[in-house]
């Protein structure tokens, strides 16, 4: 009877772990330097490659933290993530699309980085990509 209570407080213990590790993963929100998702773009195809495009703006040139934020956002193994990070208070897109440009160029001087992730987990991560 001992026995059968304490492998049922063991179950319960390791459940118990488990939701509060899956409900205290890290996101982007986490992170020092405001980061906010100003445009978003997700295709809508879910059979094959899913692409998306993110444009973010960002308090300061945290170069570790937007790599950080690019590693944290949703990614799909055959697919691509791409994040175009702004500072906060200077022009930003609010929209983007796929494609190798993912917004108006008339924002591309004011582009701080920006993080790539493709087919197989590749990541490139550019400072200044348009100067």
């Amino acid at each position: 009877m001992k026995l059968k209570y304490l492998v049922v407080g063991a179950v319960l213990a390791l459940l118990g772990w488990f939701v509060y590790d899956s409900l205290s993963q890290p996101s982007g929100h986490d992170l020092p330097g405001n980061f906010e998702e100003v445009a978003s773009y997700r295709n809508e195809n879910n059979t094959g490659p899913i692409t998306r495009v993110l444009a973010v703006t960002v308090a300061d040139t945290l170069w570790r933290e937007m790599q950080q934020y690019g590693d944290l956002t949703p990614y799909t193994k055959y697919g691509t993530t791409t994040v175009y990070f702004f500072r906060q208070g200077q022009p930003a897109p609010g929209t983007v699309q796929p494609g190798a440009e993912g917004f108006d160029p008339a924002f591309n001087k004011y582009c701080l980085a920006k993080y790539e992730k493709g087919v197989m987990s590749s990541v490139s991560f550019q400072k200044f990509p348009f100067r």
